[in-house]
């Protein structure tokens, strides 16, 4: 767990440190900037455990049990439950965020859907059928989500 400083601050101070740190990851305009701040800002240990926390999350939002969403992230239980309490009971923070990326993955696999219907129906012509159906089987399996 990462350690606090034992000296307080004012309000004034704490006030004005998140508001630099929350226009600074406002300002992150594209995700390999956001990978690079990161990186840098935060130890991996502080990288993994955010990141948990939001997949948690996600995966409470999809109806995953506790049991396996500890299983898939190698989290405890109790982990578990302390992230549904912040997602059920805290601000809305959560809701947006994970109802975001959520819109975000339905959408993709609405138009992955189209684009595997319409290139099931005829292979570009001169592809042998084989190897193509071969190639799209391939590319499906790689586009395939852990969760």
């Amino acid at each position: 767990m990462p350690q606090v400083s034992k000296y307080p601050i004012t309000q004034d101070v704490y006030n004005r440190i998140f508001e630099i740190l929350f226009k600074t990851i406002a300002d992150v305009k594209f995700p390999s900037e956001v990978k690079e701040f990161f990186d840098d800002f935060l130890t991996p240990t502080e990288r993994i455990m955010l990141a948990k926390r939001l997949a948690i999350a996600v995966l409470l939002a999809k109806d995953y049990d506790y049991r396996s969403i500890s299983k898939i992230l190698r989290v405890s239980v109790s982990t578990v439950a302390s992230v549904n309490v912040f997602y059920k009971y805290a601000g809305q923070g959560y809701h947006k965020v994970v109802k975001r990326i959520l819109n975000e993955e339905k959408q993709e696999e609405f138009w992955q859907k189209i684009d595997d219907l319409l290139s099931d129906i005829v292979p570009p012509k001169g592809k042998n059928w084989y190897y193509w159906r071969k190639d799209r089987e391939e590319q499906k399996r790689k586009r395939r989500k852990p969760f």
